[in-house]
């Protein structure tokens, strides 16, 4: 059962749940898309086809708030606000160890191998690097982690965990970037937590808050 946050004539916002592809892939598993369709269709009694825009993506082993249109006209809208970053995207992740600096800006040049499906850091003048860019902010310390709350100002591939993995600071549980000190089967601590748009019929100023999972290790950090 998919939990919205959000439903109108022009939106959904809901809590994408973990481990669930955010649009269909040749592996045929679920994904948010076709979930939702679903949803519309059966919520609404919709005969034929339901439009579902997906307008922006998290990985798949990544949870929380996630934003969909429901018409083609507010999906380019939404697009439009991801390309002039008015769509802003704020994260909060488990780290291992603590970063130099409670708070700071990391700047990356990144490459992402298609073969391997592997992003790496690399210099300013490799053809394909692309710059990455976040900002973050430490909330809490405890038992050697770190719970941080990061604002993406650049939407590449894989860029949270590796940025994060490059200074030593992987985040718990990312077998990809972080196998060194993370364990197989353990659910990687990257969550959407926040996001602000613009309305795109409106106009108006929105916010969509999703708090992670009271689970190991999100519940190390409780107020």
């Amino acid at each position: 059962m998919i939990k919205v946050i959000y439903e109108d004539n022009h939106l959904l916002v809901v809590e994408k749940p973990v481990n669930i592809l955010s649009q269909g892939d040749d592996t045929n598993d679920k994904d948010m898309v076709n979930f939702l369709k679903q949803y519309v269709k059966e919520k609404y009694n919709k005969p034929g086809n339901v439009y579902i825009g997906l307008v922006h993506r998290l990985d798949r082993p990544v949870g929380g708030a996630m934003v969909f249109a429901k018409t083609s006209k507010a999906a380019s809208r939404l697009s439009e606000q991801v390309r002039n970053k008015t769509f802003k995207k704020t994260y909060r992740a488990v780290i291992h160890g603590t970063m130099n600096k409670e708070k700071d800006t990391l700047k990356d040049y990144l490459y992402k191998n298609k073969k391997t499906n592997m992003v790496t850091v690399v210099r300013k003048d490799h053809k394909e690097a692309k710059n990455a860019e976040l900002s973050y902010e430490t909330l809490g310390k405890k038992d050697r982690f770190s719970l941080v709350e990061i604002d993406l100002k650049t939407g590449r591939s894989h860029q949270i965990r590796v940025q994060f993995a490059n200074r030593n600071h992987p985040l718990f549980g990312d077998q990809r970037y972080g196998q060194d000190v993370n364990k197989v089967g353990q659910q990687i601590s990257l969550w959407s937590h926040k996001i602000e748009i613009e309305h795109p019929t409106t106009k108006e100023k929105m916010e969509f808050v999703c708090e992670p999972p009271q689970e190991y290790p999100w519940d190390l950090f409780k107020k």
